[in-house]
């Protein structure tokens, strides 16, 4: 589709084809496929100007020649123009970064895209680069094409051929389809660096060819610098109640280990849940242990990281990390308190107006997502929510979180407690620190039995005791105490609402 679009679009000569992609090689491949007997030309930053094919069929040279290796962008395009050096040809410009935000050059490039328009010049422009940079001068003569991922098939066909070539064997079709899966978002070269990696490694393609995946899809977020990869500890077991919601997750995560015989079943993939409720109550940790249990990577999505200081660049730091996500899929996007990510909608002044873009593009892509990027979102009040975002067909379900009852914090004890004193578990009594804790949170039952085995360190004991943390108890204010009236407002909305309850 990105080679037909591509086609079509320079037959149709349209001034500027903007391609969004890091992958300079695979784009100019493209380009040089398409182009039939157009000559290539790129004008760069490091090089200058260089020919990318010659089309005299009698006249070997090379793909790389240089024409010019000291010319200023600026040079290049009123020679271009005036000389009519550029009819008939694709010119591909690169490090757009540097010069689109020069006003001569935007007014340079503008003035040759009028040539185009008039028909005194053939030609097509093409820019490649990762960031989306486009000066309102030249909006009308631009479109946008995103380079398009490899397909499931196509991956399929890169692996099998792979093994053949290098003698590998058979490849086992449960490994072939956890690769393929797992290669989904990497360019050509990154698969077939991975797919060398591990053959010299073990002589054959095997599950430990998810390692290398792994790991160069890590690279891919820490370059981005907008997603944050989680490292994964807690499990379900790690958390004390919330059944509802567990078991909820349990299912898809069924049918998030096994898509294909799922969609082959009639199943559509998880697009998300959203859990809101009062803080300290297990939320984020669910996220986490959602990960685990699905077996896939966390990443995170902080919105601060989102926002830019150039008009656009908000908005396409939104398409990148939503890119990155697809990527990495299968995979868990957390966003955390979501309420504050998206505050500010449709109110005024740039800042708003920017929240507001990017809150469209989150629910567009929500809706209309079909890749298994299953996206957990927490909230601490509802109420701050845009009404759009809890539609049906954004989240497949909203569960709310309310303080534990006696027999979640009975348990959430044993889990605090076994983690750091597992010795001294059998011996505490958890049934009447739970019935002592009414109106506490999960985290003021953690922070409880903490401080009880921190004073107990302090005092020189071998041990704690049942004694220890009801003198703990004593000194803390539960959550209900301090929040006692907005609790009750946020539950009553829920309710209200018709919330699952996730216990």
């Amino acid at each position: 589709m990105f080679k037909k679009k591509l086609k079509e679009y320079i037959d149709a000569n349209v001034p500027i084809i903007y391609i969004n992609s890091y992958d300079d090689n695979d784009v100019e491949n493209c380009i040089l496929e398409v182009t039939g007997r157009r000559k290539v030309w790129e004008w760069n930053q490091m090089v200058g100007l260089v020919n990318r094919k010659d089309i005299q069929k009698e006249k070997v040279q090379s793909s790389q020649e240089i024409l010019n290796d000291n010319i200023s962008i600026d040079e290049f395009l009123v020679s271009g123009v005036k000389e009519r050096e550029f009819h008939r040809k694709v010119i591909i410009l690169k490090d757009s970064t540097a010069y689109l935000d020069n006003l001569k050059t935007v007014a340079l490039l503008k003035n040759a895209c009028l040539s185009i328009e008039r028909g005194d010049l053939d030609t097509v422009f093409v820019i490649i680069s990762p960031i989306i940079r486009v000066p309102k001068e030249l909006e009308k003569y631009i479109v946008i094409l995103e380079e398009e991922y490899l397909s499931e098939d196509d991956i399929r066909e890169m692996i099998l051929k792979f093994a053949y070539e290098h003698m590998a064997g058979n490849v086992y079709e449960k490994v072939l389809n956890k690769m393929v899966i797992a290669f989904k978002g990497l360019s050509t070269l990154e698969i077939e660096t991975i797919l060398s990696l591990a053959f010299s490694r073990n002589g054959e393609l095997t599950e430990d060819a998810m390692e290398w995946i792994m790991e160069q899809k890590k690279q891919m977020i820490q370059k981005s610098g907008i997603l944050e990869m989680v490292p994964i500890k807690e499990s379900m077991d790690d958390i004390g109640g919330l059944n509802t919601l567990k078991e909820w997750l349990r299912k898809k995560s069924v049918i998030l280990n096994d898509m294909s015989s799922a969609k082959k079943f009639g199943v559509e993939l998880p697009k998300g849940v959203l859990i809101a409720g009062v803080p300290g109550c297990g939320k984020s940790l669910n996220a986490k242990a959602s990960a685990k249990l699905f077996g896939t990577p966390l990443l995170k999505l902080d919105m601060g990281r989102l926002m830019g200081k150039y008009v656009g660049e908000s908005e396409q730091n939104m398409r990148q990390a939503i890119a990155i996500a697809e990527a990495i899929a299968p995979c868990v996007l957390w966003i955390d308190e979501l309420e504050k990510a998206f505050a500010g909608i449709g109110g005024n002044g740039g800042g708003a107006e920017v929240t507001t873009r990017l809150f469209g593009q989150f629910l567009t892509w929500m809706q209309e997502k079909e890749s298994a990027v299953f996206v957990v979102a927490t909230a601490n009040d509802i109420m701050k929510l845009p009404p759009e975002l809890m539609r049906k067909g954004r989240f497949d379900e909203i569960f709310y979180v309310k303080l534990p009852n006696q027999f979640e914090r009975k348990k959430i004890f044993e889990i605090h407690i076994g983690k750091r004193r597992p010795d001294d578990l059998k011996e505490i009594d958890t049934s009447k620190l739970a019935e002592m804790t009414d109106g506490y949170s999960g985290a003021d039952i953690e922070g409880v039995v903490k401080d009880a085995i921190e004073d107990a360190f302090v005092k020189g004991k071998t041990k704690i005791t049942t004694e220890d943390i009801k003198k703990a108890i004593s000194t803390t204010h539960s959550l209900k105490e301090i929040m006692g009236e907005s609790i009750s407002k946020l539950e009553k909305e829920y309710k209200e609402r018709k919330f699952k309850s996730a216990s």
